[in-house]
C-alpha cells in the first residue's frame, strides 16, 4: 500500500462501519480538496489533521443521530437510563403497593428525555473539533483506542451537561415525568417508617445520557481503529505511524 492510500485510510478510521463502503472514496475527494491535486508525500502535518477533524465531525455526527433518536435510549439496553437510585432501590416497596407501573412510566419518559436532548451535543462536538489543535489532532492519531473519546469527555462534559439540563428538565416536564416523579415520592413517604429518599431526576437524565453518548463514541472509535474493513491491528498501526 502506496502513502497516498494509507492516507486515505486514515480519514475513514472514525467513521461508522455501516459507512465504510463510500468512506474510500470520500478519502480520496478529501485528499485531493485538501491537497489542491499535489501528491500525498507533499501533504503537510495541517492538511493530515484537517482529515481526521472531517472523520471525527462525521463519525461523531453519527453517534448523535443514533442515540437521539425515537428509542435511541429506551430500546437500547447497553444505554437505557434506569430509575434513580433511591428509586430503584425502594422499587420492591414500591411495587407491593401497586406503584410499579408508575415506576416504568417513568423510565420511559426519562429515556425520552435523554433522547430528546442528545441532539444538543451535535453543536458542541463540532466546537470541540474546530477548535482541536494539531497536537491534539496528532495526540490523537498516535493514541491508544479511545484517544478522541477521552478529548471529547475532558473538554466536553461540563458544557454538555449545561447545555443539555434545561432541555432535559423541559422535556420530563412537558412528559409528565416530573409530575410522576413527585407523585411516587408523596406515595412513597406517606407510608409510616420508611426511610427518606431524594432524587435529582434532570441530573441524573444528564449523567446517564452523557455516559450513553461516550459509549456509542468509545465502541465505534475503538472498533474501526482496530478492523474498519476486516484488516489487521498492524495494518492500522501502520495507518497512524503515517500520519505522524
Amino acid at each position: 500500500m502506496n502513502r497516498r492510500q494509507m492516507l486515505i485510510l486514515s480519514f475513514a478510521l472514525l467513521v461508522p462501519t455501516q459507512a465504510q463502503g463510500n468512506w474510500w472514496q470520500r478519502g480520496q475527494e478529501l485528499l485531493r480538496d485538501l491537497t489542491g491535486g499535489r501528491t500525498a508525500s507533499s501533504l503537510t502535518r495541517a492538511e493530515i489533521a484537517d482529515g481526521l477533524r472531517e472523520a471525527l465531525r462525521v463519525g461523531t455526527d453519527n453517534v448523535v443521530s443514533q442515540v437521539g433518536r425515537t428509542d435511541g435510549f429506551l430500546a437500547d439496553p447497553a444505554i437505557r437510563i434506569p430509575l434513580p437510585r433511591d428509586l430503584e432501590r425502594v422499587r420492591d416497596t414500591l411495587a407491593r403497593v401497586g406503584m410499579s407501573g408508575m415506576l416504568d412510566d417513568l423510565e420511559v419518559r426519562m429515556n425520552r428525555a435523554a433522547e430528546a436532548a442528545a441532539p444538543r451535543a451535535k453543536a458542541l462536538f463540532l466546537d470541540a473539533i474546530r477548535d482541536m489543535t494539531l497536537e491534539d489532532a496528532e495526540g490523537i492519531l498516535r493514541g491508544p483506542d479511545d484517544a478522541a473519546t477521552r478529548y471529547f469527555q475532558s473538554r466536553m462534559s461540563t458544557p454538555l451537561a449545561a447545555e443539555m439540563r434545561p432541555i432535559v428538565d423541559d422535556t420530563l416536564s412537558e412528559a409528565g415525568a416530573v409530575r410522576v416523579h413527585d407523585d411516587l415520592l408523596r406515595r412513597y413517604h406517606s407510608i409510616p417508617f420508611l426511610p427518606e429518599i431524594e432524587s435529582d431526576l434532570t441530573g441524573h437524565v444528564v449523567s446517564r445520557a452523557l455516559d450513553g453518548v461516550f459509549h456509542y463514541l468509545a465502541i465505534e472509535e475503538a472498533a474501526i481503529r482496530r478492523d474498519p474493513a476486516k484488516r489487521t491491528t498492524e495494518l492500522l498501526r501502520k495507518v497512524f505511524e503515517s500520519t505522524k
